[in-house]
């Protein structure tokens, strides 16, 4: 790091959990957001200000005029671009010192190669099978996965490491069988229930990289806006589970 760096991210270095060995491996860090929408908005732009040194950002869709009431990170002007170029613009106009990888073509054949290079995967999709596909490339590739989704005034988080023996994976918790897909389309979602969801993704993101507190392995987090409630409740392994599974 550069003097420059020190100033920049001086108010993370002091923090004794983080200082500059902790800085350091963020900036050699690798960081997979699949999604620039509600969720890895927030995600993306905490990130890049964090220093996180290489962001490889990974969505095919344009940006709507409906997008802008919650995906805070593409403005008016940006109607009609790919999500990932708006995105790239505002994150390296945050911290033009770090890495931006642009996805428009992520799919199941080069999923796995794209997971392989990151250090931790954020999912911000809002589709089963999509998450189904993300968690399986995580496992196989024994990368961490960030999880979160929201919907109205409710919003879910967890870290995943289905790779580890005595861990659970996604499938772990969500069976391929009797799920259903809302969406923020048919069902709505208030703006900040998607920030705070993104930006606590970005924090569990952190957190794994530098090995610090409660990082919701085994663990769903579940938040109801309405009440302003956090719960958690745990989340087994499960023996059977096609993806992570012993038996």
């Amino acid at each position: 790091m550069n003097d420059q760096d020190l100033l920049r991210y001086s108010r993370q270095i002091i923090l004794p959990e983080v200082g500059i060995e902790g800085q350091q491996a963020l900036l050699d860090s690798t960081m997979l957001l699949i999604g620039m929408g509600g969720l890895g908005s927030p995600s993306a732009m905490y990130l890049a200000a964090a220093g996180v040194g290489h962001l490889i950002i990974a969505d095919f869709d344009k940006v709507e005029l409906s997008n802008l009431q919650r995906q805070v990170i593409h403005h008016t002007d940006d109607i009609g671009e790919f999500k990932v170029d708006s995105a790239k613009a505002k994150m390296l106009a945050i911290n033009p010192t770090i890495k931006i990888t642009t996805v428009k073509d992520l799919s199941e054949n080069n999923l796995n190669a794209w997971v392989a290079k990151a250090d931790v995967v954020l999912d911000g999709t809002d589709n089963f099978d999509t998450r189904f596909k993300i968690n399986q490339a995580c496992v196989t590739e024994t990368t961490p996965l960030v999880s979160a989704a929201v919907i109205r005034f409710e919003g879910q988080l967890s870290v995943f490491k289905g790779y580890d023996s005595d861990q659970p994976c996604y499938q772990c918790l969500y069976s391929t069988e009797g799920n259903s897909d809302e969406n923020c389309t048919d069902n709505g979602i208030l703006a900040p229930v998607a920030g705070m969801l993104g930006t606590m993704q970005a924090l569990q993101a952190i957190k794994v990289v530098l090995n610090l507190g409660e990082q919701l392995m085994g663990k769903l987090m579940i938040i109801d806006a309405l009440d302003l409630t956090f719960r958690t409740v745990k989340v087994n392994k499960d023996d059977f589970c096609p993806i992570c599974g012993s038996k």
